[in-house]
């Protein structure tokens, strides 16, 4: 590589990702430019066109590219380098697997399992999208990949495949999904849980009982239809900025220094292993994420920041303030787990007319 994606594999490896030389080779070898033909947003809202001067260092750097908006909804885009090598790694590809990919986005993460040796039938339900992906292949000149527009929920009725890897966050697995996998095989997916949508490895019969163990955490742009349908203890959707008000200190610091991003995401996931309250919020007056445990109202509950202090507010304050220092509590008497050491039990529910699995027990492994 030269000029802009000299340091395109340090950055994918920043966090202390380790890259095996076979995908580092995949990073290094598909033009993610050839995939962003008509430019993307970044995350500020602007949008980045070819012929800017910054495209190509701002291609080949370790963030999200977003391809299609609705108003200024993201619905389509090209996931940060970093998190689709952590989900590569975590599908452990190797050469002549059959993988079914659900939402085809650009293209790209595709062509990275087909450099591998892999051979890919992507779907993605908008049409424009998988017509676009499809042509970016072809232009990179990956061989190995079948998109195909159609309904990721149903996956590809009459086919086999020894690994489902979906690229939207969704509220809970599609039973096709796993009619469709060999034995050993496995579903790969990002899986709605307190706000967020930390990827599960996924496995089981179609009947039951289906069991995951988390990979990592994640954010993703949530699919509609039947694999976002809500269902009987769902977690509440993220809170939108400034809905949380009168939020004042209930519980000091406890935490110096502050937990860092990864171990905030562990007691984040322990939070919602504990009470299906816990969701996403936005601190008020600032554009910081931060977990909330949302009262029934949606503008009160409580506020568990990095320190390990406590914001509460609403009519429930005292409440919600008492189960934040519960799961303060607990988490750290349990020895601060990391979202790995869970494991989770999946039950079926949603539409009876198009069921999912979605998690409804957790416990340590």
């Amino acid at each position: 590589m030269t000029g802009p994606r000299e340091d395109y594999l340090d950055q994918i490896r920043r966090g202390g990702l380790d890259l095996p030389p076979e995908l580092a080779a995949a990073f290094a070898s598909v033009p993610r430019e050839a995939f962003v033909p008509d430019g993307f947003q970044r995350r500020d809202g602007s949008w980045v066109h070819p012929a800017d001067p910054e495209f190509l260092s701002v291609v080949y750097s370790d963030d999200v590219l977003i391809t299609k908006v609705d108003g200024r909804v993201p619905i389509s885009s090209s996931s940060q380098p970093s998190l689709m090598a952590l989900m590569i790694l975590g599908l452990r590809v190797a050469p002549g697997l059959r993988i079914l990919e659900i939402g085809a986005g650009t293209g790209y993460n595709a062509a990275l399992l087909a450099s591998l040796g892999a051979t890919i039938t992507s779907i993605d339900v908008q049409e424009d999208v998988a017509v676009r992906a499809r042509a970016a292949l072809a232009r990179a000149g990956i061989a190995g990949v079948r998109v195909e527009h159609a309904d990721g929920y149903r996956g590809v009725p009459g086919s086999r495949f020894d690994r489902v890897i979906v690229t939207v966050g969704i509220g809970g697995v599609s039973p096709h999904w796993l009619e469709q996998l060999d034995p050993g095989g496995f579903v790969l997916a990002p899986v709605v849980h307190a706000g967020t949508d930390p990827v599960l490895r996924v496995s089981g019969p179609p009947e039951g009982p289906v069991t995951a163990t988390p990979i990592c955490g994640a954010g993703f742009m949530h699919a509609s239809g039947p694999l976002g349908a809500d269902h009987p203890g769902a977690f509440p959707p993220p809170v939108a900025a400034g809905a949380l008000t009168g939020m004042s200190e209930a519980a000091p610091a406890r935490f110096d220094p502050p937990l860092d991003d990864v171990v905030y995401r562990d007691l984040w996931y322990a939070a919602g292993c504990q009470t299906r309250r816990a969701t996403h919020a936005i601190l008020p007056d600032t554009e910081q994420s931060r977990l909330a445990l949302l009262d029934a109202t949606g503008t009160g509950g409580a506020l568990l920041l990095p320190d390990g202090s406590v914001l509460a507010g609403g009519a429930e304050a005292a409440a919600y303030a008492s189960l934040a220092v519960d799961i303060l509590d607990r988490w750290t008497a349990l020895g601060r787990p990391p979202m790995r050491a869970w494991q989770v039990a999946l039950t079926r529910t949603g539409d009876p007319s198009s069921p999912i699995w979605v998690p409804d027990a957790w416990s340590l492994r």
